[in-house]
């Protein structure tokens, strides 16, 4: 019985009935033109809506912080009204649901960006993987990612003003918070890593030069929404495109120390047992070691994901390794698994081939238990 995963639990403004999260999941089906979520986007989450707390799938901050096909945005009046549909489904059924800002930085094309330009990142490092463009026919394939620009400093609050209107935006759409996105890869994570930031102005060299892209972006948005309001999510140790950093424990205690006095709703932090949709069998082993030293330096709700199952959530939560657990892809394919993992039912499998694009089929036809 996983009796500790359903104690109820206060997470910022909210009161959660349990413990089982919806973990941020790209799903790469927003409408066109205008990357706009559907119908189908609403339909989606209500049907998941008796997770403790939806985070949804990463949604971008403006036109230049896409990276990948028919994912949603956050920076257009459209956008605003489509997901004020969604969250109205999602509490409809008694739901909550927060979403999660990004920014991808350097791990976008041409294609996506204003005027057809170079993706713009901390420093003009390449990201060693492949990002989902379409093709001339209108397919979605896996392209490489072009040498990106660096950022001037004139440029960057022009960015941190771009969170705090996305985080405005959310909650015009009726979101009950926001997920700043600070990990696996993407801009404020690249700004975090040694490995990708090789700056020499206040932005760069020092970790502490490295983490303040990421405090003023939750500074600014904890102003406009409330801290209570907002979640933070990192990845340290992450290796998902080109991440590293040469003193890991020093950075990340310096941004879990720092975002302490912001009085945030959770932060987030992602195991490495999966690195993007792939078990990755060569994790940092100071993993362990980190998430420990991170759990005692943080004062706040910590929600963990990365692969976990019913079994090693409860025991998470009950050694109190994590208050919250976010579950990825069981969700996809089971959209009552709190009450599925709570009276220990048969799970179903998601299919690979349904993860990003495509229509209804992987997306909301996978049936709850009878």
């Amino acid at each position: 019985m996983a009796r500790h995963l359903f104690n109820p639990i206060r997470v910022g403004a909210l009161q959660l009935p349990h413990r089982i999260a919806m973990a941020p999941l790209t799903r790469s089906r927003a409408g066109q033109p205008g990357d706009i979520p559907t119908a189908m986007a609403a339909e989606y989450y209500a049907q998941r809506a008796s997770a403790a707390l939806i985070i949804t799938e990463a949604t971008q901050i403006s036109r230049q912080g896409q990276g990948y096909a028919w994912t949603p945005g956050i920076y257009t009046a459209e956008q605003v009204a489509a997901w004020k549909q969604v969250s109205d489904k999602v509490h409809a059924q008694g739901g909550r649901i927060f979403m999660q800002l990004w920014h991808v930085g350097r791990v976008s094309h041409p294609s996506f960006q204003p005027d057809h330009g170079l993706p713009v990142a901390p420093s003009a490092i390449a990201a060693p993987g492949k990002t989902f463009i379409v093709d001339h026919d209108g397919n979605g394939v896996w392209g490489d990612v072009p040498v990106p620009r660096a950022l001037e400093v004139e440029e960057i609050a022009a960015i941190i003003d771009d969170y705090r209107n996305a985080a405005l935006n959310a909650m015009a759409a009726g979101m009950d918070g926001v997920e700043i996105h600070a990990g696996n890869g993407y801009l404020l994570d690249q700004f975090i890593n040694s490995n990708s930031n090789r700056r020499s102005d206040p932005y760069g060299g020092s970790y502490q030069n490295r983490a303040r892209l990421l405090l003023a972006v939750v500074q600014a948005v904890a102003q406009e929404i409330g801290a209570d309001r907002v979640g933070v999510r990192l990845t340290p140790m992450g290796r998902f495109m080109g991440m590293g950093d040469d003193t890991p424990f020093e950075t990340f205690s310096h941004i879990v120390k720092s975002l302490n006095r912001y009085g945030l709703a959770y932060l987030h932090l992602v195991e490495p047992a999966v690195v993007g949709t792939v078990k990755d069998e060569n994790f940092d082993p100071r993993w362990d070691e980190i998430i420990l030293q991170l759990r005692d330096a943080w004062e706040g709700v910590l929600v963990i994901a990365g692969g976990y199952d019913a079994a090693s959530a409860e025991k998470a939560i009950a050694e109190g390794r994590a208050d919250v657990v976010a579950f990825g892809r069981p969700f996809l394919a089971n959209p009552d698994l709190p009450r599925r993992i709570r009276d220990g039912l048969e799970l179903n499998t998601p299919d690979p081939a349904t993860f990003f694009g495509g229509n209804e089929r992987g997306y909301i036809d996978y049936p709850a238990h009878p």
